[in-house]
């Protein structure tokens, strides 16, 4: 792990203001992440100068740089501020004003205001990237930042996240020496060059919006929010007076921070006077965070099993129909595209795709038509898919014509225009936490109608049905995954802008006089199965009220409390154990059951009732059961009720030895014994149940105890491996040595002996020359590597190409008397150059000053 530069930590500890600045700042602060490459060192050094000592937030500093490096980095930092800088350590507290610089060679994360580090993954994105997403999901709107210079796109994934929790982002202007990373930063808060940026940090940071808890942050009015809400509305046709109000006031707020407004009555007459920040308002409070393939988990499994089987199920043709309501930049829908690609595929199924992509945002619809996304985008899928989905053009990717084609994206208002119909699957997921109670119903309404009979709905990993369970049943708790339950209640959906509703005056009146003879119909059925078909109510398997049918109130009442439509809470008495003892059977038999004169008490007295229950199903999995209650006649002995006096009057009057009552008594017996042997029954399959659990458990118990060991195992033999790899480590260490010192040996030599010697690689290529020869051939240290032939020297060497080659394959050594510039003689010795294991690789070169040839007199 690298290690912090003491001397910068001692230094930083030496200045006065800052032993005093930790225990000035407020308990919560902002964290500022930076992240840079190519010409990032320049610029955040410009960004330090205009930082003052106790600016109120720390620095995290990523920089893609050599790992043998990285220490250096930190005193040139250091250099350019007063504020303490040093390496991130792990386990470290993030403390106010101060700097920490991000190892090379890791990634880090904060949890918790604590420093984490870990070894740098490429599958999990760019260190920058992790940074930025740790920083939104620890610090939220406190979260900050600032890319600036570099290449690539690292950073913008981690931009989008932190603008995504509420927290602001900083771009590098033109003034960046390579713009790459700041163009790719999408849109960001600010555009400017590092002094700037460093100024406006500052004023940030010192915004209520950064510093105040969201306990100690007054709330807006009513009144206040309701202006807001009618601006925005009257430009976009969008009331958010329905949406999660801390969102809501949470974006607001954030705004504020940005244009240095305090109030919110300022703030709104700075919405009155510039219809550009109305617009940036409106998009800040459209959260648009998405991205291919995002939760990859959920993926899986629905490629594993949903969409086989949807595949299958439109085997005849029928294009298989998926909504993405909320889509953003259509990266989810064009996920759900290319997943049913993958899978029609792989099992060989042909059929056709709809997958309907909507949102309220305009923009972010022309974004999704166009199907060209940033460079990033390779982060976040496999090559595999990338090559095969996807086309490279300039900036980034653009998604290919054929999954274009599946996809249909248009602008709509999830609770106000008409939704789609007919689909399998409606993909809705990170839309409902940011709605209201009354949209969340509204918003299930919807989707229970757009679905066909066991169609499919899919939430966000912190969504659920809730108190909706009557529409959807749960598939997959874990991956939020709901079918379309059958319900004859349907909540009311008006899917009619009240704006184009047609009056009743200007529609023709064929279609009147239709309406009109339909609701005639209709009326004289209700009117004929209320005069001759006995009261009833029909129930789910979970003995739920779907619909009441004629006048139930002699049968059935309200329990106090907490309102319910289960049936069995709403008997009267004498009802319950003949009745669900009638249910139980028909469940069983899946027949229809008769239970004859039962006697039941209610408001007006007591009377005699023939239950039946009627088991069907509707085309769908779920069963249902009609439970109808026929008023065989009036018992004999009821009396009105008039009080307890009376009532209790009756009871004594009552002869046990009536046989009408002791024939009634035995078919409550009778009834009851059925009911215990049902529960009977029910706990002993419970219990069958249980046993059956508890073997499973003691299996997974033993493969879990199987894997313990084979994981021991495995770390013993990775034990013997480190240890190889140490042993192995020390060989190296120890070779490296002795080749230092072999090579310290050769150049001590070369130094040492005044003769020219140049050696030369298989290639003709210079390999080492000796001082002497440095001098006599007018060598450079820069001409190693060099062809010789390439090298001009003040020797004449015209003939070296033809002695080598001679050399080389003769093995012998060669002479050869060449001239240098001024006419002296030399001796070339030329001989070959041999390897450890005696292989011929290259020459040596040896000059000699060669004797003066005596002239004869």
């Amino acid at each position: 792990m690298p290690r912090t530069d003491k001397r910068t930590r001692t230094k930083a500890a030496k200045t006065p203001q800052h032993e005093a600045s930790p225990a000035k700042a407020p308990a919560r602060f902002p964290t500022v992440g930076v992240g840079a490459s190519a010409g990032g060192i320049e610029a955040f050094t410009a960004l330090l100068r205009a930082v003052p000592d106790d600016p109120g937030f720390s620095i995290i500093f990523v920089l893609h740089q050599n790992p043998r490096r990285a220490g250096a980095l930190v005193p040139i930092l250091a250099r350019a501020t007063t504020m303490p800088v040093a390496l991130a350590a792990a386990g470290e507290q993030l403390a106010v004003n101060r700097i920490y610089v991000a190892p090379a060679d890791s990634e880090v994360t904060i949890v918790d205001g604590v420093i984490h580090l870990s070894p740098v993954r490429a599958q999990e994105g760019s260190p920058i990237d992790v940074l930025f997403s740790s920083l939104a999901s620890d610090s939220g709107s406190r979260a900050i930042g600032v890319i600036l210079s570099g290449a690539l796109s690292d950073g913008a994934l981690g931009a989008q996240t932190i603008a995504s929790a509420g927290g602001i982002v900083f771009a590098q202007d033109q003034s960046a020496s390579f713009d790459s990373m700041p163009r790719s930063a999408g849109t960001p808060d600010f555009i400017l060059p590092p002094a700037e940026i460093a100024r406006e940090l500052v004023r940030i940071a010192r915004h209520a919006y950064m510093t105040e808890t969201d306990e100690g942050v007054p709330q807006f009015t009513d009144r206040d929010l309701q202006q807001v809400f009618a601006l925005v509305d009257a430009g976009h046709d969008l009331d958010f007076s329905h949406y999660k109000a801390t969102t809501v006031e949470r974006r607001i707020r954030r705004r504020m921070a940005l244009h240095k407004v305090d109030s919110l009555s300022a703030y709104i007459e700075l919405l009155r006077t510039n219809a550009k920040e109305v617009e940036l308002l409106y998009s800040d409070i459209l959260i648009r965070v998405t991205s291919f393939f995002r939760d990859p988990e959920v993926f899986d499994t629905l490629k594993h099993d949903l969409l086989p089987a949807l595949l299958k199920s439109h085997a005849d043709g029928n294009p298989v129909r998926v909504w993405v309501p909320g889509c953003a930049t259509g990266e989810e829908a064009y996920s759900f595209a290319i997943a049913l690609l993958e899978v029609a595929g792989d099992s060989g199924v042909q059929c056709g795709m709809q997958i309907f992509g909507t949102d309220v945002s305009e923009a972010a619809i022309d974004f999704a038509r166009g199907g060209t996304y940033p460079e990033s985008i390779a982060e976040e899928m496999s090559p595999e898919r990338l090559r095969r989905f996807f086309t490279k053009v300039e900036g980034g990717y653009r998604v290919v014509r054929a999954v274009r084609d599946c996809c249909i994206f248009a602008r709509q208002n999830l609770t106000k225009d008409p939704p789609f119909s007919r689909l399998d699957l409606v993909s809705c997921r990170n839309v409902m936490i940011y709605l209201g109670a009354v949209l969340q119903r509204k918003a299930m309404a919807i989707f229970h109608y757009s679905l066909r009979p066991e169609g499919y709905l899919l939430l966000g990993n912190s969504e659920t049905v809730g108190t909706h369970a009557e529409l959807f049943a749960v598939i997959d708790r874990r991956h939020k995954i709901y079918q379309k339950k059958s319900s004859f209640a349907r909540v009311p959906v008006d899917f009619t802008p009240a704006a184009t509703r047609e009056p009743a005056e200007t529609r023709p009146m064929d279609e009147d006089s239709t309406a009109a003879a339909n609701s005639l119909l209709r009326d004289a059925d209700k009117a004929l199965l209320a005069r001759y078909s006995p009261p009833g109510v029909l129930i789910n398997d979970s003995m739920e009220i779907l619909q009441f049918r004629g006048r139930t109130s002699e049968f059935l009442s309200p329990a106090p409390g907490r309102p319910s439509f289960n049936l069995m809470k709403m008997v009267r008495e004498g009802l319950f154990a003949d009745l669900r003892a009638a249910i139980n059977e028909a469940r069983k038999r899946d027949a229809a059951v008769r239970r004859p004169s039962v006697h039941v008490t209610n408001d007006a007295g007591s009377t005699i009732v023939d239950i039946e229950v009627v088991p069907f199903a509707s085309g769908t999995q779920e069963r249902f059961f009609l439970v109808l209650f026929d008023d065989a006649r009036q018992d004999p002995l009821a009396i009105p009720a008039k009080g307890k006096a009376s009532t209790k009057a009756a009871k004594e009057k009552e002869r046990p030895s009536d046989p009408r009552q002791v024939a009634r008594l035995k078919r409550e017996l009778d009834a009851t014994r059925e009911y215990l042997q049902s529960i009977i029954e029910e706990q002993e399959a419970m219990n069958e149940e249980l046993r059956s659990a508890n073997e499973e458990i003691q299996s997974s118990n033993e493969e879990l105890q199987s894997t313990i060991e084979e994981v021991e195992t495995a770390k013993e033999e990775l034990q013997s491996t480190n240890e190889e790899l140490t042993t192995l480590n020390e060989e190296l260490a120890s070779s490296n040595v002795e080749l230092a010192e072999v090579n310290n040996d050769l150049q001590n030599l070369l130094a040492s002996v005044d003769v020219p010697i140049v050696m030369l690689s298989g290639e003709r290529r210079i390999r080492r020359f000796s001082p002497g020869a440095q001098r006599l051939l007018n060598l450079m240290p820069s001409d190693a590597g060099r062809l010789m032939s390439e090298v001009r020297t003040s020797i004449d060497l015209r003939s070296l190409d033809a002695v080598i080659t001679s050399v080389v394959e003769s093995l012998e050594m060669q002479q050869v008397e060449v001239n240098d510039r001024d006419g002296r003689p030399w001796l070339l010795r030329v001989r070959p150059y041999r390897t450890i294991d005696n292989r011929i690789d290259g020459a040596v070169l040896a000059l000699t000053p060669a004797a003066p040839v005596k002239k004869k007199r």
